[in-house]
């Protein structure tokens, strides 16, 4: 389908994100998948492109554009390739923000131009083994010592926990004050008493190291506050909608690719001397799935408008969230099904695509709290 939210700029920019994606990322796939974690030299050359940091200052390295779009066109080129090892989205989208938002100039000097070159890499730190999509509930707790704040806790599901130089803690410094007490705190790699659990073993994205976070007594400099203290939940909620939409973006391309796929195999796989995207029952599926996957780009172009807009608003971003990430499980289950025994073998895409998909309903708060968010905007 034509789309109309891009312009030139966009479009050569999607060139070199393609070829960076197809020289530097996909031929290396496999082998990341099967170490469980992708090179650091994958960052580095990211950001020697300018892939990193979409929204910071340019004197540190970074893009210099507030424009959304830019970092759509890398989840949506990463997503039609299958491509998850290198979490380039999860830096731009998801921690970023909080980055340009809160940092001050001290650590911005500190921080940005070696984030931006991809020499350092980020991770934020939410999910503990007793509090998911609930954030109020953390028990990870950070005390006030003179000029450091002491953090003790744990936490897991952590994208890019193992490679993390930098990790945003999301950290309880109050205990009495509710979700007022919550507090951001950035801890770096070699602080004492930081420590990391195995990378974990998942059923997709296995090239996407996720790890668990142990913090035993690390005394946090004051220097290391991100924001005020107090005001990370408000900051959490505030950027929860951009993570959600993030999500939707590559639900969206991953679903245009798995039609694609799966388009492709029904005309050329033949059964009883003719293709089996011949059979009406396969060609009634086909057509299905090609209208599911137009309605979600339809959708989430909108709120891509809206987002560059400053008029996405939570619930909107819930019901993309959890629609598109539905869908992508719908249709490449449909799409494994249509391969046949061939849908089973790790060898062909639509399988990774499978487990890959997995997770997508998962993270970024399940299909439940979406609902739950949608629910509570109506009034019920």
């Amino acid at each position: 389908m034509g789309r109309d939210i891009f312009d030139a700029e966009h479009d050569a920019f999607r060139s070199s994100v393609a070829t960076f994606l197809d020289k530097e990322v996909v031929p290396h796939h496999d082998a990341w998948e099967a170490a469980g974690i992708v090179d650091r030299e994958a960052w580095s050359k990211a950001g020697a492109l300018g892939l990193l940091g979409l929204q910071l200052d340019e004197r540190y390295g970074g893009g210099g554009t507030p424009d959304f779009r830019y970092n759509v066109v890398i989840g949506e080129e990463m997503a039609r390739r299958g491509v998850y090892g290198a979490a380039y989205p999860l830096f731009n989208d998801m921690i970023v923000p909080y980055l340009a938002a809160l940092a001050d100039d001290e650590q911005k000097e500190r921080w940005f131009p070696s984030l931006c070159a991809g020499e350092r890499i980020a991770a934020i730190a939410m999910s503990e083994p007793g509090a998911g999509s609930d954030l109020q509930g953390i028990r990870t707790a950070a005390v006030r010592d003179g000029d450091h704040y002491v953090l003790n806790g744990q936490k897991t599901f952590i994208s890019n926990g193992i490679l993390a130089d930098l990790v945003i803690v999301v950290a309880r410094t109050d205990p009495d004050a509710g979700h007022q007490g919550i507090s951001l705190l950035v801890v770096e790699r070699g602080m004492e008493g930081f420590s990391r659990g195995r990378n974990l073993d998942k059923i997709g994205q296995h090239a996407q190291d996720t790890a668990e976070l142990f913090f035993d007594e690390v005394r946090v400099p004051r220097q290391n506050l991100l924001g005020e203290e107090g005001s990370g939940f408000v900051h959490l909620m505030t950027n929860l909608s951009q993570e959600r939409l993030s999500i939707a973006v590559s639900a969206a391309s991953a679903c245009e690719a798995i039609f694609d796929a799966t388009l492709g195999y029904a005309k050329d796989r033949t059964a009883f001397g003719r293709a089996i995207a011949k059979f009406q029952h396969n060609r009634f599926v086909l057509a299905e799935m090609a209208t599911d996957a137009h309605i979600a780009r339809v959708f989430v172009d909108d709120c891509i408008k809206r987002h560059v807009a400053g008029e996405l608003d939570a619930k909107t971003a819930s019901m993309a969230k959890w629609w598109t990430t539905e869908l992508q499980k719908k249709l490449v289950d449909q799409g494994v099904q249509m391969h046949g025994g061939y849908g089973y073998m790790t060898e062909y895409p639509i399988a990774k695509a499978y487990v890959n998909s997995r997770v997508q309903t998962i993270y970024g708060g399940t299909t439940e709290i979406q609902k739950e968010i949608i629910g509570r905007s109506l009034g019920i």
